[in-house]
């Protein structure tokens, strides 16, 4: 089973080194490093808005929990917004390729 975890960073180049890391440490197999995206929300009770970068990681669901607990680690925001989450359908070549995470 495949699964995608989401988050933002504030920069290109934080995106691209935490991807870098958890590439070497064979925990996704790509990051799409989506770019900048507007971002309206609501922390410690105040409004704000600001230019973030996304970035979309594949993985495989063995792999998910301890992605995501690593990416939080690695992460540079104090309590960064990072979702995760298995997927419910996969090409056979995708699933294949992800697959190949847990050799």
């Amino acid at each position: 089973m495949s699964a995608l975890i989401y988050t933002v960073f504030a920069t290109r180049e934080d995106a691209r080194a935490v991807a870098s890391q958890l590439l070497d440490e064979r925990l996704i197999a790509c990051a799409n490093v989506i770019g900048r995206i507007e971002s309206l929300f609501e922390w410690d009770g105040e409004r704000g808005a600001g230019e973030e970068i996304a970035i979309l990681f594949k993985t495989n669901a063995e792999r998910l929990d301890d992605a995501v607990a690593r990416l939080e680690t690695l992460h540079q925001y104090e309590a960064p917004a990072i979702l995760g989450w298995r997927a419910d359908s996969v090409g056979k070549a995708t699933a294949a390729w992800l697959a190949a995470l847990g050799d």
